[in-house]
Parts: structure tokens; sequence; C-alpha cells
């Protein structure tokens, strides 16, 4: 059983380079670290697992009955306008006893925008910037 009623879930696109999930590996463990008290984990769409519909069931199982679910994509595209949505009503349909909340994807917050644009402006050379 595990030790919380609640979980968020990391959900990402996934890729054939087992190094590309670095990133996202090293976000799900500061999540953890900051959130004791709930499951952090990590799903993929495609190419890497586990997929969602597994990971929601496993859930379930230890005795999760609330799930968030954030979209870690930059934007909007159909990867999230459709594909997801099936999934979420797929796994609604297959776990019914499971609370599935989903976020909007992470780049579509003006804060994660302006984290990256924070990132661009402190890699340019001072001289780029205007700065001494």
């Amino acid at each position: 059983m595990t030790a919380s009623a609640q979980a968020l879930v990391l959900f990402a696109h996934g890729a054939r380079d087992a190094r590309w999930r670095e990133p996202f590996d090293r976000l799900q463990q500061k999540l953890a670290t900051a959130l004791p008290h709930c499951e952090v984990r990590l799903a993929f769409l495609e190419l890497m697992s586990p997929g969602l519909p597994e990971l929601l069931a496993d859930l379930a199982a230890s005795g999760v009955a609330e799930v968030t679910v954030v979209p870690v994509f930059f934007g909007q595209g159909g990867h999230l306008r459709r594909d997801l949505p099936a999934l979420l009503d797929q796994c609604r349909q297959t776990q019914p006893g499971l609370r599935i909340h989903c976020a909007t994807a992470v780049g579509e917050a003006d804060a994660v925008l302006d984290a990256i644009a924070a990132y661009c402006i402190a890699s340019l050379p001072a001289a780029a910037t205007g700065q001494a």
C-alpha cells in the first residue's frame, strides 16, 4: 500500500535515447522531495515506459484515489489535443475509482516561460545583454 492517497504524474513524450529522460527524472526527484506526502511518478506517451494507462493502474492498485497529470510538454500540439484526452478517457473507464485531473502543458504557464527567458538571457555573454 502506498503512503499517499494522492499522486502527481509527470507526463512526457518519450524518446529512443535513454539520456533524453534525465531532466524528467531530475524533475521527478525534486518534486518527490518537495511533496513527501504525494506519490510523484513519471509516465510516457510512447517509446519509454511506463505508459500512462499502466502507471495509473499501478497507482490505483496501490491505494491512490486522486491523480493530477501534468503534461511536461512545451506546447499544445496534437498529442495534447487528441492523444492525451483519449488516453485519459480510457484510463477513467478502466480505473473508475480513480479521480484523474489534468493540468495544461507546462509550456503554457507564464512562470515557466519567464524561467526559460531568464535562462536564455543568462546564457548570453554580458556584452550582448548590455551589462558590463
